[in-house]
């Protein structure tokens, strides 16, 4: 059997990064049960933004009852229930998810880096926008996402509470080619939102408006940088070792079937 994820990881430090990462992706209506935060966003499909997210390994007690509860909170909006599982997350109720044959799915790496010893390559830079319209148009272009999801980006952005700076690479004749998010909560900068357009890339433009981001970020005197990309994104994975990022932790998803 391999070891439980909470005691593998660095616990402050995953408390510290779930914590910025709260306040970097606002959900819309977030509720506590004891240690256990309750996220929903009705108008917005993210998991981050929309899951049943435990931050303490010793708060199991109850957790049947209680995560019957919390998966009533998200039949209200039309949703299986959808847990998140850090290292913070108690291994009896994994277990017990696990037992109820709820789906897993979606690994996320979540990487540090050390701004100060980061290899940031001289690229062209690029300064933040204050455009939030703009910015969010960009971004769902390249992610080739539903444009009806504008509102609802638009609002997650806008209640970003800690400074942001919001990055766009566009052509003047075929429009967006890429986005950052880069959000600065004191010494930490949290690296969200990159996105290249698909026929653009391998091109270097993700390298390019990370850098920009990145240096913004040290500049501001932010210490160190933290993102999140999917454990099944090999490029990415490779981009962002190749600037010195290093892996701090792992989280994935348990959905509930709905027919249950």
């Amino acid at each position: 059997m391999s070891e439980p994820l909470s005691q593998k990881a660095n616990l402050p430090l995953v408390r510290r990064l779930e914590a910025v990462g709260f306040r970097a992706w606002p959900a819309s209506t977030v509720q506590y049960d004891g240690s256990w935060q309750i996220r929903l966003t009705a108008g917005h499909p993210s998991n981050r933004l929309n899951s049943i997210v435990p931050l303490d390994p010793s708060d199991y007690r109850d957790a049947v009852v209680r995560l019957e509860k919390a998966s009533r909170k998200f039949e209200a909006y039309g949703r299986a229930a959808v847990l998140r599982q850090t290292p913070l997350a108690s291994p009896v109720l994994i277990d017990f998810v696990k037992e109820q044959q709820w789906t897993h799915f979606d690994e996320t790496v979540v990487m540090t880096c050390e701004l100060a010893h980061a290899e940031l390559p001289d690229t062209l830079d690029h300064l933040p926008t204050h455009d939030v319209g703009r910015f969010v148009d960009a971004n769902l272009a390249t992610d080739q996402a539903p444009v009806k999801l504008k509102p609802a980006l638009a609002e997650i952005i806008n209640a970003i509470k800690p400074p942001c700076g919001l990055f766009m690479i566009e052509d003047p004749a075929t429009g967006p080619l890429a986005t950052v998010l880069c959000v600065q909560d004191n010494d930490l900068a949290g690296i969200m939102s990159l996105s290249v357009a698909k026929e653009r890339r391998r091109e270097g433009l993700g390298l390019e408006i990370l850098t920009s981001a990145l240096r913004w970020a040290r500049m501001r005197s932010a210490r160190s940088a933290w993102l999140q990309v999917k454990a099944t994104n090999a490029p990415a994975l490779a981009l962002y070792e190749r600037l010195g990022f290093r892996e701090a932790y792992r989280y994935s998803y348990w959905r509930q079937d709905q027919a249950q």
